[in-house]
């Protein structure tokens, strides 16, 4: 169904350490690589329109993350570390690698930004430039945790129960539980989705293991993650390049963060950004003022 949003493109699957990715890839050859990195309960679809106003500048690698989309769905491990954001990074850096680029530029929305800040990290001499859209560092939301943010983020607090119990409920009416999801945090409803896209996310979140392997993500990500983070804050470890920091202005970071802070807090480079009149799903809802954004960024 979204084969027509991305004519001229070309489909792979990637064997990656302990998954296999699905990855899309289109654009100019020989431009610069962008890495378009995609968050829950999306998949690389997400793109589609920013794509397209992308394609003449950059040579562009939209993959699903494991666990997501058309990627492979492996059961958690009992540390759900085959579901942390360093096992998630290291398969796009494998992707990058076995698609011929060494440097690259990246982007990551949502769940994506979490991997694109991890890979950024452990794989910082390949990152030339990293944009993060509607995210603060996981760590610092965490631990920011009050009323407010438990209320208007209660899925960080119940996929991370332990299975089977969130996959059991969500499966229950994984379309409504889908549809809440992508119609909430600012968003204001579904109108900024288009039907085919829709129609994308229900066929690939609305199945016991697209359900288990996301809860997996956000188990790995209030439990190992945490762990790598603190480890690598221990380290003095920072973000090397520069960044571009976006998030809505209707949303939950807006509200409850200052993201150029706590973004400059861990980025050795210039923190740059500001807040755009959408929800959370931006690259939706503004797609033509995200991929400008991209472009004056990564040039």
């Amino acid at each position: 169904m979204t084969a027509a949003w991305f004519e001229g493109f070309d489909t792979h699957r990637i064997a990656t350490t302990g998954a296999e990715i699905f990855v899309r890839t289109g654009g100019t050859v020989g431009a610069p690589p962008l890495l378009l990195l995609h968050g829950f309960p999306q998949t690389h679809a997400l793109w589609h329109r920013v794509a397209q106003q992308l394609g003449r500048d950059y040579f562009l690698v939209m993959p699903d993350l494991r666990g997501y989309g058309d990627s492979s769905h492996a059961p958690g491990e009992a540390d759900h570390s085959n579901y942390s954001k360093r096992a998630m990074a290291q398969d796009m850096a494998e992707v990058m690698i076995a698609l011929g680029h060494d440097r690259f530029y990246l982007c990551g929305h949502d769940r994506g930004g979490r991997v694109a800040h991890r890979l950024a990290l452990d794989h910082a001499a390949r990152v030339k430039r990293l944009c993060v859209i509607d995210i603060a560092p996981t760590l610092d939301m965490y631990a920011r945790t009050d009323m407010d943010f438990a209320r208007a983020y209660y899925h960080w607090f119940h996929l991370i129960q332990p299975a089977p119990l969130p996959e059991t409920m969500i499966g229950g009416n994984a379309v409504a539980y889908l549809h809440a999801k992508l119609g909430g945090w600012g968003s204001a409803g579904l109108a900024h989705i288009e039907p085919h896209a829709l129609a994308d996310y229900e066929r690939c979140f609305c199945t016991p293991e697209a359900i288990h392997t996301a809860c997996e993500d956000y188990r790995a990500s209030a439990g190992i993650d945490l762990d790598h983070d603190r480890t690598s804050r221990a380290q003095g470890e920072k973000i090397a390049c520069d960044t571009l920091v976006i998030w809505g202005e209707h949303g939950v970071v807006h509200r409850l963060f200052d993201p150029l802070a706590l973004w400059q807090a861990q980025c050795a480079g210039v923190v740059t950004g500001q807040a755009v009149p959408a929800g959370h799903f931006i690259p939706e809802q503004l797609p033509e003022a995200t991929a400008d954004a991209l472009r004056a960024f990564m040039r």
